[in-house]
């Protein structure tokens, strides 16, 4: 039995002949930022919707902090962060955490200090009493996130939070996100920016179809990958005087047949596993077929890269 704050097990959904669950598992862990990654229809929405209880499975279950639960059961607990901004645009900061913190439970002898520490935490106290209609797009997006925490929540899920903010704003979310996994507090976040992913989630998951299809540590998913080795790009000053099958002949047994010329021959590109090991002997034969190297260049597979791998280039509209 996980003792993990979080978990779906076996979560299956259909609407109608769609399959929008199709046996989901994960476990989101105490004081974790878990990366919920998948392309549209994949069946982000519906799985938050279940955990949320806004949504009900046909199959598998849903444990929070070790209790089964039933869609009706309340969920103090947890914290729901829409992509859509759910805030009263005529009503002050100071009015629109009220409001949220007494329909989630805050009691009148609690709510002050909660809207105090909320405003703080969002950075907002100095426009607290400025109707939200005149704040800018991360103002809102703070206090977005603000309504939704104000009851103390302990599982929080954060549905898209950095859409549409500049980078200090996002920069700020993030902070604020920070101090909440300090204070234990595990956080379910789903977004298309792969890059903030990659650096900001302590664990991915990914969806596909209803399924998981990965889930690990950024460097474990890139490991798992088989397509994920490290790739060498060598440019030459000029092209190399040999035609592409005396290349061929003259690099066999130093290259990959995986490696690749480009038409004017002054660059190559070849996977290397291990840069010590593997790179002198291709570029002693570089020397040896008449090559000048200008560069030498490594990188290695992103999160969007396994990404791409695991659910195909196909649009998802």
């Amino acid at each position: 039995m996980s003792d993990a704050p979080l978990v779906i097990d076996g979560a299956v959904k259909r609407f109608g002949n769609v399959q929008a669950l199709a046996g989901a598992s994960f476990e989101l862990r105490r004081g974790e930022l878990l990366g919920l990654l998948g392309p549209n229809g994949a069946g982000k929405t519906t799985l938050i919707k279940a955990i949320a209880g806004r949504s009900r499975l046909d199959a598998g279950r849903i444990q929070l902090f070790g209790r089964p639960l039933a869609p009706q059961d309340p969920r103090p607990q947890i914290g729901v962060v829409p992509q859509e901004l759910a805030i009263y645009p005529k009503l002050t900061a100071s009015e629109n955490l009220e409001v949220f913190g007494r329909l989630n439970g805050v009691s009148r002898a609690a709510i002050k200090d909660r809207v105090r520490w909320a405003l703080q935490w969002s950075d907002l106290t100095e426009r607290a009493g400025e109707p939200v209609r005149g704040y800018s797009g991360g103002m809102r997006r703070r206090l977005n996130i603000a309504c939704s925490l104000v009851h103390e929540p302990t599982v929080v899920l954060l549905d898209e939070p950095t859409v549409g903010v500049d980078p200090q704003s996002r920069e700020r979310i993030y902070e604020m996100l920070r101090s909440l996994q300090e204070g234990g507090v595990s956080i379910l976040l789903t977004t298309h920016h792969l890059e903030e992913a990659e650096q900001r989630c302590d664990r991915i998951v990914i969806i596909d179809h209803g399924a998981i299809v990965a889930s690990g540590t950024v460097r474990e998913l890139i490991d798992g990958d088989p397509h994920a080795a490290r790739a060498a790009t060598i440019t030459f000053v000029h092209p190399l005087p040999v035609e592409r099958t005396a290349i061929t002949s003259s690099l066999t047994g130093a290259l990959p047949a995986t490696a690749t010329f480009d038409e004017d021959r002054k660059t190559l590109r070849t996977p290397i596993a291990d840069i010590a090991v593997d790179l002198p002997p291709v570029l002693e034969a570089l020397a040896r077929a008449g090559a000048t190297i200008a560069d030498v260049r490594f990188e290695t597979r992103s999160l969007q890269d396994v990404f791409i791998s695991l659910t195909g280039r196909e649009l998802r509209e």
